[in-house]
C-alpha cells in the first residue's frame, strides 16, 4: 500500500469561477497573523516568491492578516512579477472582517465593503483583485445587501470573481441569487468535517468550488505538531479547544494511528492530510499555509502522488468529527461563524 508518484488528480486544473487552478494553492496568513511570530519580511517575501516558482497560482489573503500588513507583502511580491507570469496567478482577497483598534471587526455593510476594496488594492499594488471573499457574514446585515455591494465593485472592474467565507448551505444560496459565487472557503480537515453537512453537496450542485482552508489541521497534520504550552500568548492555538490541556493529549494518539498509515503508503501524514482533502470531490481546492520552504515543497508533491483509495479511508476512520475531542473553535467564537456545525462543534 504505497502512495502512487506521477499519478496524482492533483495535476488535473481544478476551476473557480474563471479560473483554473492546481489543486493546490498557499494560504498566507500565517506570514502576518495569527501563529506566532511572523518571520522577517525578507523570508516572508522568499516563501512566496518560491511558491510561485513551483507552480503555485492561487493566493490567498485577506484585509484582517495583519491589519493590512498580508496584503502589502503580496503587493511587494507581486509587483515585481513579469506581467505574462501575473496574468497566471489568481489573487484571492478579503472583506467583511478587518482590524479596527487593534481587535477584529465583522463589519458588512456596503459602504464598510466598498472602502476596503479600495484599501486593499492600494496595497496590493493592482487595478484588480481576481477573486474576492466576504469574509464572515455579519449577522446585522442580510447576506443580499454584502453581495450587493460586492457585484458592484465587479461591475466597476475592481474584483473579478465573489466568494464567501465561513457560510452555510443556505446562505450561499441566497447570496448566489443575488451574484453568482465563484469559491466558498470553509475549514476542511480530516478533523473539521463541517462541510459535510451540506456545503460539499451545495457547492457541487451549484458550480462553486470549495476552498479547504487549514486543510493541516492548523499545524496538527505536519511532521511538527504545535506543543500548546510553548505557544505565544497570542497564538490563536491557545483559544482552541482542540489544542487544550483537555483534549489535546487524546488527539494526539490519533495522531500517531494516523503517522503510521501516512508511512505504510509510503507518503508523510501532511501528504495524507492533503490527499485525502483532495480526494473528497473534484471541486475541492486546498490552500495550506507555511512559512516553510521544505514543507511548501512537500505540501504541492502530493499534486503528484495517488495514495491508495484504503489509506485514505482508514485516515478518515481514525481522525472524524466522531472522533476528534473538542470543538475546533471555543464558543464565543463558534457563536460568529455562519456554518453548519458537525460533531464536537467541528
Amino acid at each position: 500500500m504505497t502512495a502512487t508518484p506521477t499519478a496524482g488528480p492533483g495535476r488535473t486544473p481544478r476551476r473557480i469561477g474563471p479560473f483554473d487552478v492546481p489543486a493546490i494553492g498557499l494560504g498566507c496568513m500565517n506570514l502576518s497573523h495569527a501563529y506566532d511570530t511572523p518571520p522577517t519580511p525578507e523570508a516572508a517575501e522568499h516563501l512566496l516568491r518560491t511558491a510561485l516558482d513551483e507552480g503555485v497560482t492561487l493566493l490567498d489573503t485577506a484585509a484582517l492578516y495583519g491589519f493590512g500588513a498580508n496584503e502589502e507583502l503580496l503587493g511587494r511580491v507581486l509587483a515585481r512579477v513579469p506581467a505574462r507570469h501575473r496574468d497566471r496567478i489568481v489573487l484571492a482577497g478579503k472583506c467583511g472582517m478587518t482590524g479596527v483598534g487593534g481587535r477584529r471587526v465583522i463589519d458588512g455593510r456596503p459602504e464598510t465593503l466598498r472602502r476596503t476594496a479600495d484599501e486593499a488594492l492600494a496595497r496590493l499594488r493592482t487595478d484588480t483583485i481576481d477573486l474576492y471573499y466576504l469574509h464572515r457574514i455579519d449577522r446585522r446585515v442580510p447576506v443580499e445587501e454584502s453581495i450587493g455591494a460586492m457585484a458592484e465593485l465587479v461591475a466597476a472592474g475592481k474584483v473579478r470573481a465573489l466568494g464567501l467565507s465561513e457560510a452555510s448551505a443556505a446562505t450561499l444560496r441566497r447570496a448566489h441569487a443575488v451574484h453568482p459565487i465563484a469559491a466558498l472557503q470553509n475549514e476542511y480537515s480530516l478533523w473539521s468535517r463541517n462541510p459535510e453537512q451540506g456545503t460539499l453537496g451545495a457547492t457541487r450542485e451549484l458550480g462553486v468550488a470549495l476552498v479547504a482552508f487549514s486543510p493541516l489541521a492548523r499545524g496538527f497534520l505536519t511532521s511538527a505538531p504545535p506543543d500548546p504550552d510553548g505557544l505565544p500568548a497570542r497564538d490563536i492555538r491557545r483559544t482552541m479547544p482542540r489544542f487544550d490541556a483537555r483534549n489535546y493529549p487524546a488527539n494526539l494518539a490519533l495522531r500517531r494511528a494516523l503517522e503510521r498509515i501516512a508511512r505504510d503508503a509510503g507518503c508523510t501524514l501532511a501528504q495524507l492530510a492533503l490527499a485525502w482533502v483532495l480526494a473528497r470531490a473534484p471541486h475541492v481546492v486546498a490552500i495550506p499555509g507555511t512559512r516553510s520552504v521544505a514543507h511548501l515543497r512537500e505540501n504541492l508533491a502530493v499534486l503528484d502522488l495517488a495514495p491508495p483509495g484504503e489509506a485514505l479511508d482508514a485516515a478518515g476512520r481514525v481522525l472524524n468529527s466522531t472522533t476528534v475531542h473538542g470543538a475546533r473553535y471555543n464558543e464565543d467564537t463558534l457563536a460568529e461563524i455562519d456554518t453548519e456545525r458537525c460533531g464536537a462543534a467541528g
